[in-house]
């Protein structure tokens, strides 16, 4: 492996897992402590749409996926708290929507897609510099944002009862934070894929929860994890031949997995 960092692709890899981690790590704990894991699948998937716009108008997919991811964010917030619709419902309507969209977008664009299978099942190994300068500014504006409303959230995530009678406000809290997971969407589909993303982002932070309920201590567990997963994926990868993104999520499964058998599943749900 030491031999591979002489490419810059690999370099490139590296700098992606271990920004990747940073995001999942940290609002996979708030999306595994409040139980909305479907809710960041919907906004994944969504974000399909946006990939096919951007193949469609010849502008950068990313881009797209991160106009599509928070547009979903904010209308699962809002269609759920201001209307009779259940949020499952909405849910599944924005991710067949979404999914469909992009079917056409990219059944519109001239000529092939031929890096389409990277956006779904994640190619960690094209991550350009770009790539990487956009993951890092998603990654800044999630940690300034986590730091800054830390104690908010906290109450938030345990007890949303008492924070609205406190007066806090809980409803732009809980849109702020979807549109979190969306940006976390959009880091972690360069790496292991839009279909995947769900994985990484619960993998890490559910396995933390298992040995700590202490927040702060479980984004930084969460984040270690992502990192381990992710690198290691990445090297099992290089040296079996497998599919990148993949392997990541093959990696972190089987070391959830070995520590519920080890702790016991369901001792600390």
């Amino acid at each position: 492996m030491p031999e591979a960092l002489q490419y810059e692709f690999m370099r490139n890899a590296l700098a992606a897992a271990l920004l990747a981690a940073v995001a999942c790590g940290i609002v996979g704990v708030y999306v595994v402590v409040k139980r909305i894991v479907f809710i960041s699948g919907g906004i994944a998937h969504t974000s399909f749409g946006g990939i096919g716009l951007g193949y469609l108008v010849g502008a950068n997919p990313i881009a797209g996926a991160l106009v599509f991811a928070l547009g979903a964010g904010l209308i699962i917030g809002f269609v759920t708290r201001r209307t009779r619709v259940p949020e499952d419902t909405a849910i599944g309507v924005l991710w067949a929507i979404g999914m469909a969209l992009g079917v056409v977008f990219i059944g519109l664009s001239p000529g092939y897609a031929p890096d389409l299978m990277s956006y779904l099942f994640g190619n960690i190994l094209t991550v350009s510099p770009g790539d990487l300068l956009l993951m890092l500014i998603l990654d800044l504006i999630i940690v300034g944002a986590i730091v800054a409303l830390f104690k908010e959230y906290l109450v938030v995530s345990f007890d949303e009862e008492y924070a609205t009678a406190v007066g806090m406000p809980v409803e732009r809290l809980r849109l702020l934070l979807l549109c979190l997971i969306a940006l976390t969407v959009v880091v972690l589909i360069r790496v292991v894929g839009m279909i995947l993303v769900i994985a990484l982002l619960t993998f890490p932070a559910a396995m933390a929860r298992r040995f700590t309920h202490d927040m702060k201590t479980m984004m930084v567990l969460s984040v270690v994890l992502g990192a381990l997963f992710s690198v290691g994926g990445l090297v099992l990868s290089y040296w079996l031949g497998l599919p990148s993104g993949a392997t990541i999520v093959l990696l972190g499964g089987c070391a959830l997995a070995l520590t519920w058998v080890l702790t016991g599943v369901g001792s600390r749900d």
